[in-house]
């Protein structure tokens, strides 16, 4: 009996003591002092990118001894895959670079920033860039930038067909507009090739949206999440596409075309205009100019001309903007509070106003007050793109998702990709019509989009 009571002693003892311990390291992690590590997967968002984040990480961790930032460049091919698969698995990293998703949201996953954010860091942010890192009315990511969708033309080209690229900056241009003008941009050159009009990939369905968008159709879906693609507007968007392909004003073989190759045409001259060109061609097109200079690439230098996408004839203009920058997560198996207050540190850390070199570099619209005053007097586009940058703004489209239910936006995406995409390639291949791919955009949303 007596050795009973002293055993019973002895494992109450130890297990008293294993808790102890177990409140020890859960209040040792809790602290403020304690070390931590943040994982931040990223992309090289512009040419010196890798080195700008380094230079960023560097400083935080000095001032933040206690916190190690562990950083990874993902690659623009295969980083979203590799990050849907973590997402999935209920290990995604601390941070990620990305426009605000209503899928991310969705997973319960998406870390609701708002508890951290400061008067003095929300008063920062110019009127409206905040917004557009918001689902829902909660902030889920601090923007770096703000992106800009539009199209590029080698000015060469456009002068020499006659084109007043100028006015089309400033006016903007129709479907019927472009049109004429890609018959004046194609012909023959003197090698057998082709000069195309315009080239687009056939992989990305980002030529689709920017025209969809430019013929009243925000998205899939309106704010409302009502259907979009299932009326004339869509039968009218698929069918200029088409004429432009069948008037060979687009190659034939775009559903084979990859965007590296898409740039190449570009670049070899054998199209005078690119689909979606941010104003960041400026800069890479300008260092590519130095590179010729240089001996270290072979080819035709070219000035870039930033263009407005063409609108439908009785629709209005709309740019293709919204922010990116970085979404803060938190694990399935959750680190805790103050590792999601060290994960806002970081994250507010790297889109700070020195952070705003990536507008810079990008040519695109800063979202801080600081990194506008940082970046002051030192642009690094050319005053044409710049001027013809906020031209375009003036027409912003907000992405849709960031109005949407999450669990709407979810089935959005997948609409896209397992019926948008494979239509779309189905056009430029020629394999379907216009008609009938809006027959069956009309027909699958009623099944997945239950309209």
């Amino acid at each position: 009996m007596k050795k009973s009571l002293m055993l019973c002693m002895i494992v109450v003892l130890v297990l008293m003591t294993a808790c102890g311990n177990s409140d020890k390291k859960a209040a040792s992690a809790n602290s403020p002092d304690a070390k931590d590590t943040i994982t931040v997967w990223t992309y090289p968002v512009h040419g010196t990118y890798e080195d700008e984040l380094k230079g960023l990480v560097s400083a935080f961790e000095t001032e933040h001894p206690n916190i190690t930032v562990k950083t990874e460049i993902l690659s623009w091919a295969e980083g979203p895959q590799k990050f849907d698969v973590a997402l999935n698995a209920g290990s995604p990293p601390d941070l990620y670079f990305h426009a605000v998703d209503g899928t991310y949201v969705n997973t319960g996953l998406a870390l609701d920033i708002d508890p951290y954010m400061t008067d003095e860091i929300k008063n920062d942010y110019l009127p409206g860039t905040l917004e557009l890192a918001q689902i829902g009315g909660k902030q889920y990511g601090l923007p770096l930038y703000q992106f800009q969708w539009g199209w590029g033309g080698n000015k060469r080209i456009l002068e020499e067909a006659g084109v007043d690229w100028k006015s089309i900056q400033q006016n903007g241009w129709t479907w019927s507009e472009f049109t004429e003008t890609a018959a004046k941009l194609t012909k023959k050159l003197p090698d057998g090739s082709t000069q195309y009009g315009l080239v687009t990939d056939g992989t990305s369905l980002d030529f689709i949206e920017m025209l969809t968008r430019n013929n009243g159709m925000p998205d899939v879906l309106n704010e409302k999440g009502e259907f979009q693609w299932g009326d004339d507007r869509i039968t009218q968007t698929l069918t200029f596409i088409k004429n432009l392909i069948d008037k060979g004003y687009m190659p034939k073989e775009t559903a084979a075309i990859a965007p590296a190759k898409r740039s190449d045409m570009f670049y070899a001259g054998q199209a005078a205009i690119i689909s979606k060109a941010i104003p960041y061609y400026d800069v890479m097109i300008k260092n590519r100019n130095k590179d010729i200079d240089a001996g270290k690439v072979t080819g035709e230098k070219i000035d870039f001309v930033l263009l407005p996408v063409p609108h439908g004839d009785s629709a209005p203009a709309k740019t293709t903007m919204g922010a990116e920058g970085y979404i803060a997560f938190k694990q399935k198996n959750d680190k805790g509070e103050q590792h999601a207050k060290n994960t806002f540190m970081v994250m507010e850390y790297l889109s700070n106003a020195k952070a705003g070199n990536a507008s810079n570099e990008l040519v695109l619209p800063f979202v801080r007050k600081s990194q506008a005053d940082m970046y002051a007097g030192k642009e690094l586009g050319t005053p044409e793109t710049i001027a013809a940058s906020k031209k375009m703004a003036e027409n912003i489209q907000i992405p849709v998702t960031l109005s949407l239910d999450t669990a709407v936006a979810a089935k959005m995406k997948q609409f896209k990709e397992q019926v948008v995409t494979p239509n779309i390639q189905a056009l430029y291949s020629g394999e379907k019509t216009p008609k009938t791919i809006a027959e069956d955009f009309k027909s699958k949303a009623g099944q997945m989009l239950g309209q």
